[in-house]
């Protein structure tokens, strides 16, 4: 397993587990892509999208199954290689072993951060995004951590 580091040095991608370095990350982010984004209410993948919007964030749905509709009002799209505008994060609600591929499509969209949901930890998804520059954050649900650490 690839250590949790006690700190971050600026200017290298690492895993996240700090309050400043998270507080820091979701400063900088304005457009979050949500892999696995549900069109059902009931899902998690949507309440979290909702509360990111409410925050005031640019969310975009990915889901190939519902590609082409729309999720709270968003056009949803098949693969973040689709997405025509530039991504800051990239939000997980996938499977631990789904996660490499989407680590790999994250990097080679250029989004600046991985974050993987709650119960969702994956090292070779990690390193991939490490190794690609990426910041990632892995078991923790952004919606929480927006709540939690964003100024208000």
């Amino acid at each position: 397993m690839i250590p949790m580091p006690e700190f971050r040095e600026v200017g290298l991608a690492a895993i996240l587990t700090r309050d400043d370095d998270l507080r820091a990350l979701l400063a900088r982010t304005r457009v979050i892509a949500v892999v696995g984004a549900s069109p059902r209410p009931d899902r998690p993948s949507h309440s979290v999208m909702a509360y990111l919007q409410r925050a005031g964030y640019r969310v975009i749905p990915v889901n190939p199954g519902v590609a082409g509709g729309s999720i709270l009002g968003e056009r949803v799209y098949g693969a973040l290689g689709e997405i025509p505008e530039a991504v800051d994060l990239v939000d997980v609600f996938r499977r631990a072993e789904d996660t490499p591929p989407i680590a790999r499509d994250s990097v080679k969209i250029g989004a600046k951060s991985l974050w993987l949901q709650l119960g969702i930890v994956n090292d070779e998804a990690a390193r991939i995004a490490i190794d690609g520059g990426l910041d990632i954050v892995m078991d923790r649900c952004t919606a929480v951590d927006v709540s939690r650490l964003r100024p208000r």
